[in-house]
């Protein structure tokens, strides 16, 4: 195998990718002004009763008897934050970092991923899971709004499109010509093989975290592809680039989740630290939106896990974000508090805390976020989350 030839393009592409992410897209946009804007999918239901424990809550400690021992950092006397994401309690300490709770979209009772990831992404308010008539995404209703927005330098990368940016404002899309593709035992023996070769040592390694050949968030290549698509977003946010989204995966617990949810957030914590990192000064300007298609159940299932829910919590980051707060008005867990006797009761739209940040970014008004971006949205009052 020529090892030189086998990268060339990757390394044609750009060193600071090392490779194309094969299965999780990129998507960037300019928009007018110096907000920036990172939308983070975080596919397969994340936790947030988990993420972000309300401790504070009487009735919590007995519908999660194994997921309540593990250890939490105090945010608010309430509140507590997964260990896993200790790492950014610095910035909550900064004012950098925020959460929201109960929230969901308007999407209910059947909780199927797919759908539910759809829906997200394409900012509807059927409670069925119906796409908007456009079956377009939010953010891409939000270029079409935005005069001063340079459609080409819209792009997405990887094979599969986000949503979140598909509709008619124009956005380009790139993906390899070719897939990478490994057997176990190739994959072993090229990493010995670059063993002791520094620079192709590291490529090769994020070549595969970021490509399909790692997809299982337990599997040793795994680590570290979210931070590789956070340094690629930051290179271009830090240039013309105003809007970047990326998603990750790992998030479905059903089982083990004491085992299994740390990855997932190790990943999203290395995500936002580098976006910290490599933006520098432009992180002063930036917000970032991390959200999920629903929460999960309330009680721990027998496989010490978590079933498909209903409300979850959002998570905010970035210079531009009034941060050390969990918003939102907490609907309790005790007997008849729960949606359907299984969920946590939202409380307010996920996207209504997603419009009021676009709001603060961008040279939009309330009717066009409630009418054109998040159509049937009930913005409600602000919920202070924008510096």
């Amino acid at each position: 195998m020529d090892r030189r030839a086998f990268f060339a393009r990757s390394f044609a592409l750009g060193c600071s990718a090392a490779a194309s992410p094969f299965v999780t897209p990129v998507t960037f946009a300019s928009a007018p002004g110096d907000g920036r804007l990172v939308v983070i999918i975080l596919r397969g239901a994340m936790d947030g009763l988990d993420v972000v424990r309300p401790l504070g809550d009487p009735h919590f400690a007995a519908l999660r008897p194994s997921l309540n021992g593990t250890q939490a950092e105090d945010l608010d006397g309430f509140f507590a934050l997964n260990s896993a994401l200790s790492s950014l309690m610095p910035l909550w300490r900064s004012g950098e970092l925020a959460f929201a709770h109960a929230v969901s979209t308007p999407y209910r009772d059947k909780r199927s991923h797919f759908d539910g990831q759809d829906f997200l992404e394409n900012g509807g308010a059927a409670t069925d899971g119906a796409l908007t008539a456009t079956g377009d995404g939010w953010l891409n209703r939000l270029l079409a709004q935005l005069p001063e927005a340079e459609a080409e330098t819209a792009f997405a990368i990887g094979r599969e499109n986000l949503l979140l940016l598909s509709g008619d404002a124009p956005a380009t899309s790139w993906s390899p010509e070719a897939t990478l593709s490994l057997s176990p035992q190739a994959q072993l023996l090229l990493e010995k093989v670059y063993a002791q070769d520094p620079l192709f040592r590291d490529a090769a390694t994020q070549a595969m975290a970021l490509s399909d050949l790692v997809t299982d968030p337990m599997a040793p290549g795994w680590a570290g592809r979210a931070k590789a698509l956070a340094e690629f977003a930051a290179g271009r946010l830090k240039e013309e680039t105003r809007i970047a989204a990326f998603s990750i995966g790992g998030w479905d617990t059903h089982a083990n989740q004491a085992r299994t949810l740390p990855r997932a957030l190790g990943e999203l914590s290395d995500a936002i630290l580098t976006l910290r990192k490599e933006l520098g000064p432009v992180w002063g300007q930036t917000a970032v939106l991390c959200l999920t298609e629903f929460g999960r159940t309330v009680r721990e299932n027998g496989s010490k896990g978590t079933d498909h829910g209903t409300a979850g919590a959002e998570l905010f980051a970035g210079g531009a974000v009034r941060g050390g707060q969990v918003i939102g008005r907490w609907p309790g867990l005790g007997p008849g508090d729960l949606f359907e006797d299984r969920d946590l009761m939202p409380t307010r739209d996920v996207r209504a805390h997603a419009a009021w940040a676009l709001r603060a970014l961008f040279p939009v008004g309330n009717p066009v976020l409630a009418g054109d971006v998040f159509p049937g949205l009930d913005l409600g009052s602000d919920p202070k989350l924008m510096a």
